[in-house]
Order: structure tokens, then sequence, then C-alpha cells
């Protein structure tokens, strides 16, 4: 996790963009078909049960979701591997990244389902509106509770995201990955919380589709409490919460080590220098 989180921040401004877009478009991707899934069967759970084909092709294409970052960069932080401000800038471009992507998405989505704006008779186009207006001017009614709301559940949508992105690392084969990672997306989907990079897609969209919102109304109720709460999740329940009791491991696990490179070096007459970076 560590070592992930350093990479992140050694990318190339073009590098996070480019990974960032597509990440958000496929989240996109991922989203709409859940949503269809969902319209088709009657059953919100089969839509939960194959959204996270899009984490899957996230993760193991190497791309940047804002959120995954928001709980490894920190960590190479604490480790002195990278500092605040290129965690900072590493979380705008990302986050920039994926808006776009996810925007392009929505976009192109809007042009298939109306026929370039010519018909609005798609089951999903309904579906998604409501989607939309309850993300947004649902909370709006409830004054600073609506404000709240949006946070806490942002907490935990991505408190349970970014087990998705560890247990990526718990396994050395794709199966193994894919099965790993599908656990915990699936229950953040099928509950509901709220997610910002899905929200990135699926508020836009449903705006372009005549849903009732202001681009205010989507950062004011959604965007923003969404991302902190997403930020707090990940970085704090998910992160630093592990950095906390498996750091412990790591130190002993290196001093286990040095104490076997120690005494192999005495058995064959060498001086020690110094001891093995892990």
């Amino acid at each position: 996790m560590i070592q992930a989180g350093s990479s992140k921040t050694k990318l190339s401004v073009k590098d996070i963009l480019i990974r960032g877009f597509l990440s958000g478009a496929f989240l996109g991707y991922a989203t709409s078909l859940a949503v269809t899934a969902t319209i088709q069967t009657g059953l919100g759970i089969v839509g939960a049960l194959i959204f996270p084909v899009g984490f899957v092709m996230i993760l193991l294409l190497g791309l940047e979701l804002v959120t995954g970052s928001f709980a490894l960069v920190p960590l190479a932080v604490f480790e002195k591997k990278s500092n605040v401000p290129k965690m900072v800038f590493n979380w705008s471009l990302v986050f920039i990244g994926n808006l776009l992507g996810s925007l392009f998405y929505a976009w192109m989505f809007f042009l298939v389902v109306t026929k370039m704006g010519h018909t609005t008779d798609a089951p999903i186009i309904q579906k998604i509106i409501n989607i939309t207006e309850m993300k947004t001017i649902g909370y709006s009614h409830w004054s600073s509770v609506g404000m709240l709301t949006p946070f806490i559940s942002g907490v935990l949508c991505n408190w349970i995201v970014t087990l998705g992105v560890v247990l990526f690392f718990t396994s050395t084969s794709t199966t193994g990955k894919i099965v790993a990672m599908w656990l915990p997306i699936l229950i953040f989907f099928a509950q509901g919380y709220e997610h910002s990079v899905v929200n990135m897609f699926v508020i836009p969209a449903g705006m372009m589709l005549g849903a009732h919102v202001t681009f205010v109304d989507w950062w004011l109720w959604n965007q923003i409490p969404v991302t902190l709460g997403n930020i707090v999740g990940g970085m704090i329940f998910t992160g630093i919460f592990l950095y906390l009791t498996y750091n412990k491991r790591k130190e002993v696990a290196i001093e286990k080590v040095g104490q076997n490179e120690i005494s192999a070096n005495l058995k064959i007459g060498e001086t020690v220098v110094d001891s093995p970076s892990i």
C-alpha cells in the first residue's frame, strides 16, 4: 500500500490525467450497466452484483481513481516517501481526470439514449433523472441534515470501497484479485452509499436528460460533501487504521530479516554495511 501510494505521487501530469480520465469513463460504463440491469430485472441487487466490473477494469489496468488515492497516498506521506503538497497535487489532478472522463461518458451516453436528443422514451432516462434529483435536491429539503447525510454516506462508501483496493494486493492471480475486489464494491453499491466519482457521471447525465437540478445543487448538496466524506472514509478508516496496526509487523519483519542477514554475513566472514530495505 505504501509503495503504491508513493508510486502515484511520482506519475507525470499526463499519465495522471489520462489514467484518471479512463477511470471516470469506465466507472460511468459500470454505473449505466448497473442501472440498466436494475431496470431489466426489477432487482437492485442485480445491478450491485455486476457494478464491480468497473473497478475490476480500473485496478487491473493500473489506472487512477481518486477515491483509492485517498487511502494509499497518505501512507506514503507518513513513511516520508512523499509529502503533503505532492499528495494534494496528486489528488487534485486525479479528481480532474476522473471528472473529465465521467463528463465525457455522460455526454456520449446522453447522445445514445436520446437518439442525439430526439427522444426521451428509454426507461433508463427517467431512472437516472430520479437518481440525480434524489442525490441533490432530495438532500436540500433537509437543510443542514441534508448536508451531513451525504457526507456520512461518503464516509461509509469509501471505507468499504478502499478495502477493495487493499484486497487487490492480497492475491497474485488475476482471478484472486477479481474475487477479492468484488466483495466490498458489491457491499457499497447494494446499499446506495455516495461515491464521488460515480456521481460525477450520474448527476451530470441526469442534468443533461432533464433533471431539475442546477450546477450549484450538484456541488453544494452532493459533490463537495460526498468528496469530503470519501476522503475521511478512505484515509482514516482504511489507510490510517491499517497502517497503525500492520506497520508494527513491518518493523518486526525488518528486524528479523536484519538479524538473519547479520548471522549469514558473520558465517561467511563478511562485514555488515547496512540492513536490507523492504
